[in-house]
């Protein structure tokens, strides 16, 4: 599957790797096999246990294939730890960069200005790993921390001069935001199928766009460009930023199930790692403008 974040395109458990995705186009001479009730199953040519007997059957049913007991298998414990690794790295250099880097008068400009300078350096990281064909978990763990000053810098200011509290109050809105979509997906109320993939990766691009959009508008224009990020309508764009986070997150948690059952790689584990740090940045990015903006407001 290709999944891909509000902010950045990355590469998941995609066609060309050979696991789960969206192709369900037919073999030649007949139906694609194994993609009744699946969307995302693979022909069974694309699949890697097409050789074994019982994934084959498994396909042949409609069924996700069973990953055999194999260390070199990704397994959801896996995923876990490589995911705690990541957001491990960055809660502590947020940290860090929060207590170093002081925000008084003296210094908030050189401060804000080493967060933007992570920020960058971040992305750059973030969009050489989303074109990679293999997850490199350097790269990944170099992501988290420069995204990680970023962070720390950005909501030290946001707390200490906008609204007292405010890093907190993102965390747990952001923590209820994965619990709340790993409840819903778990019990089926999320149905994540081409329908829903499309929609919300169209979405996704119409808000980028806009986004950008207001941005030129602020660069060129001055002030805060076509308000699509400060005010009421910045509350209003906040919470549409923050569902299509938890639309992302049901994509990953899809593109994590896909690669399980279908055998992905072990080292495929950092890549899901990396998907649910952007969503969960994402989110948390969002959920701290909101209160940034009522606050201000006051």
């Amino acid at each position: 599957m290709r999944s891909s974040n509000p902010v950045f395109s990355r590469r998941g458990f995609s066609r060309d790797n050979g696991y789960a995705g969206f192709n369900t186009a037919p073999q030649a001479g007949g139906a694609a096999v194994g993609t009744q009730g699946n969307p995302y199953a693979q022909p069974q040519a694309g699949n890697p246990y097409a050789q074994n007997p019982y994934a084959q059957q498994d396909l042949q049913q409609g069924a996700p294939p069973q990953a055999p007991a194999t260390t070199g298998r990704m397994t959801i414990d896996d995923v876990v730890l490589r995911t705690g690794s990541t957001l491990g790295v960055l809660i502590v250099t947020a940290a860090l960069a929060w207590a170093l880097l002081p925000i008084d008068d003296a210094n908030i400009n050189r401060s804000y200005g080493i967060g933007i300078g992570a920020a960058l350096i971040g992305m750059v990281l973030a969009f050489v790993q989303s074109f990679k064909r293999k997850a490199s978990p350097a790269l990944i763990l170099a992501y988290a921390a420069f995204e990680g000053v970023f962070l720390g810098v950005l909501s030290n200011i946001v707390d200490n001069r906008i609204a007292d509290g405010a890093a907190m109050q993102a965390v747990i809105g952001t923590m209820a935001v994965f619990a709340g979509v790993l409840v819903a997906y778990k019990a089926g109320w999320i149905r994540v199928n081409r329908r829903f993939y499309g929609f919300v990766m169209a979405a996704a691009l119409g808000f980028v766009l806009l986004m950008m959009v207001n941005l030129l508008f602020a660069v060129f224009g001055g002030g805060d460009g076509l308000g699509f990020r400060s005010g009421p309508l910045g509350v209003v764009f906040g919470v549409v930023g923050i569902l299509l986070g938890a639309c992302f997150l049901a994509l990953d948690f899809k593109q994590v199930e896909d690669g399980v059952a279908y055998g992905a790689p072990k080292e495929e584990a950092w890549l899901a790692a990396f998907g649910l740090t952007l969503t969960l940045v994402w989110i948390y990015m969002e959920f701290l403008r909101i209160i940034a903006i009522l606050n201000s407001s006051d």
